[in-house]
């Protein structure tokens, strides 16, 4: 395959094949890659600035049965440290994240065996009814999958009741990497790769909007990363002509500290800064028809995220006040509202404060710093 016509075939936003967008990620030299990407992201997101937001990250519950190897947070019921997080919790966590300037709730939990659709309804109501501009960037695939079991429904069905209570995105979670091969060995307990896709492809339909991610650097293979990109890629053609679909697309490496993939399996999270951002600039490269590609902060840190800006990401995702799941497996860095904004700087670009459906907001005039503390 000749890298030229490669390139010229990804600036002219055409859907690169598996074999040549593995092509691309194993022989062009990353200067070139980087280029291409940056190319791209200069066309799809002409204002040049880099997008930051300022949201929590609150866990419904810690209990789960999905026995996920890559997860540290999860309690199996009855265990003595196992919580499902009431309301009194939720409304000091939502006047905490306010009083930060932040705007929404990322709230997610686990596959518990009790909890099902009108638990997370009732939830949703009484956030709204006390705190209605907060936004909801709740669940999962996987939990929408978990749900749809529990209430033996239709995922339209579940989605359409968590919409009318209040959910106003679903994010991306759960994917980890598309392929049941690899998902059998990681995530047994969650549902497979084509119920993933079709939970999104139902949200797209009832104009839900969404986030996709990918975990990768653990069990799968460089062609099932691909395989990957493919299958979300198609599920965004899929989507309403009026629907947004996938707003954003986040890859982020495996957090190896004391997981079971770890102690148990010896793999360990290898990804090198120069293939995290070849995987940026690729994610840019095959995915051209989702606009925004967020560099994972958290799992890679400041530099290499930085570095990220200049090979097709546009967004450098929340300050994450809180942050419980990916931490537990050993993810050390840390952002507030001004030290994002410093980095975004620091990289050559000016930073704009967003919300969920990427439209930019105004910084409140009486935000206050957070500490960083978990």
């Amino acid at each position: 395959m000749n890298l030229s016509e490669l390139y010229t075939k990804a600036l002219a936003f055409e859907f690169l094949s598996i074999e040549e967008g593995m092509h691309l990620f194993e022989r062009a030299p990353l200067a070139e890659l980087m280029y291409v990407a940056d190319e791209l992201r200069k066309k799809q997101v002409p204002h040049g600035k880099v997008t930051w937001q300022i949201d929590r990250n609150v866990n419904t519950t810690n209990v789960c049965i999905a026995n996920c190897k890559f997860c540290n947070f999860y309690r199996i019921p009855g265990h003595p440290e196992a919580y499902i997080t009431d309301m009194p919790s939720y409304r000091q966590k939502i006047t905490e994240t306010i009083k930060y300037g932040g705007d929404q709730l990322l709230l997610q939990g686990g596959h518990h065996p009790e909890l099902g659709l009108d638990f997370y309804t009732n939830i949703f109501r009484q956030i709204k009814q006390e705190f209605p501009t907060i936004k909801l960037h709740a669940l999962g695939p996987p939990e929408v999958a978990h749900i749809t079991k529990l209430a033996k429904s239709t995922h339209h069905e579940v989605l359409k009741a968590l919409k009318e209570a209040g959910l106003d995105s679903l994010p991306g979670a759960g994917a980890e990497i598309l392929v049941d091969r690899v998902r059998r060995l990681i995530s047994k307990g969650k549902c497979g790769a084509d119920e993933w896709l079709a939970i999104m492809h139902e949200a797209h339909k009832l104009n839900i909007t969404t986030s996709a991610t990918m975990m990768f650097g653990h069990v799968e293979t460089i062609r099932e990363r691909f395989e990957h990109l493919v299958k979300i890629r198609e599920v965004q053609a899929k989507k309403p002509q009026d629907a947004k679909g996938f707003l954003a697309f986040i890859p982020w490496t495996f957090q190896d500290v004391d997981t079971l993939l770890t102690r148990i399996r010896g793999v360990h999270n290898l990804t090198t800064p120069e293939e995290y951002i070849r995987m940026i600039a690729i994610s840019r490269i095959m995915l051209p028809n989702i606009k925004n590609i967020q560099a994972s902060w958290l799992t890679v840190g400041k530099q290499t995220a930085q570095l990220c800006l200049n090979g097709g990401a546009n967004d450098f995702g929340s300050i994450m006040i809180e942050e419980n799941v990916v931490s537990a497996a050993g993810a050390p860095h840390r952002f507030t509202s001004r030290t994002i904004q410093d980095a975004i700087r620091e990289a050559g670009f000016e930073p704009q404060l967003r919300n969920q459906q990427y439209e930019w907001r105004e910084i409140p005039q009486a935000i206050e710093e957070q500490v960083v503390n978990y």
